[in-house]
């Protein structure tokens, strides 16, 4: 794993709705972490839990095909993003109303940073992250990074993006558009981000929020970068 370049990536999550996204984003890129690093996901985290149980076996599944290919991976010194480490912060707009607990049933994981505090590498250009998203990101957010009034470690950390040309995905969970909202999100995509509203696909039949859900994230995960296949549900 020596070789194996590491992909920093910085998650704000600014809305209360729509959190349900961020949670399967993280957790699809954990089994990623898990996958490289040899652990075996195949064991359930949660017994008796038939979604969590199959997503893990589709992952040691992988992880097994994959095996054959482990030495040349490892020497290659260039891997595409899809083969690297990653490594993944979180920001909350407000670490003291995290709401995830509520709105899914389960405790948020690996804890966040402190979005009141500049005091991180990423809110600086000289170390930014390989990609940002703000998954889901309100209009407020998006108005003071459209119109540069970074006021907190997430819109501080989105201006650094813009400026130094890197990946920034905003993933909007609001409707209708207004105006404002709708010249804001121009602005950004002017400035060189990416929107991509938090709008879930049906194409695949999903048979529960589950599966509702990890289609867009995937979708997400893909496009910051790393490659994952996306679902096939129902039939």
């Amino acid at each position: 794993m020596e070789n194996k370049k590491t992909k920093k990536i910085l998650l704000g999550v600014t809305g209360a709705s729509g959190q349900i996204y961020a949670l399967k984003v993280l957790q699809i890129i954990q089994q990623l972490k898990e996958k490289l690093s040899g652990a075996d996901t195949h064991q359930a985290t949660q017994p008796g839990d038939a979604y969590t149980e199959r997503l893990q076996a589709d992952a040691y599944t992988e992880r097994l095909q994959a095996n054959a290919h482990t030495e040349r991976l490892q020497a290659d010194a260039h891997t595409d993003s899809s083969q690297a480490d990653f490594h993944i912060d979180i920001v909350f707009t407000d670490t003291g109303k995290i709401v995830w607990e509520d709105e899914l049933g389960q405790p948020v994981p690996g804890g966040a940073l402190n979005n009141n505090s500049y005091y991180h590498p990423f809110a600086s250009g000289s170390n930014a992250a390989d990609v940002m998203i703000i998954l889901p990101a309100t209009m407020g957010t998006i108005g003071r990074i459209a119109c540069g009034a970074t006021a907190d470690l997430i819109t501080r950390a989105a201006d650094v993006m813009l400026k130094e040309r890197r990946p920034l995905i905003i993933c909007p969970r609001e409707t209708p558009f207004n105006l404002i909202h709708l010249r804001n999100l121009t602005t950004l995509a002017e400035a060189g981000a990416l929107i991509a509203p938090a709008s879930p696909s049906f194409y695949t039949h999903p048979k529960d929020m589950e599966e509702l859900t990890e289609t867009f994230a995937r979708r997400i995960i893909n496009l910051a970068g790393i490659e994952v296949p996306l679902p096939k549900f129902g039939g």
